[in-house]
């Protein structure tokens, strides 16, 4: 795999220029290496993607 893979055309109109109010609800793609399956979620559904104890903590 290259950098230059992951190229592709964005238009600035796209591109957020303020961070969305709600930022729970941002929306979240989920690429499933395994499956091959994208899914669209919101944020607040990250948790359900992560493997216990695999979070950084902080003192």
């Amino acid at each position: 795999m290259k950098v230059s893979d992951f190229n592709y055309e964005l238009p600035e109109e796209l591109i957020a220029q303020t961070p969305y109010d709600k930022r729970d609800e941002a929306r979240l793609m989920v690429l499933n290496r395994k499956d091959e399956t994208i899914e669209n979620k919101v944020f607040k559904d990250v948790i359900n993607y992560l493997e216990p104890r695999r979070l950084l903590s902080y003192k």
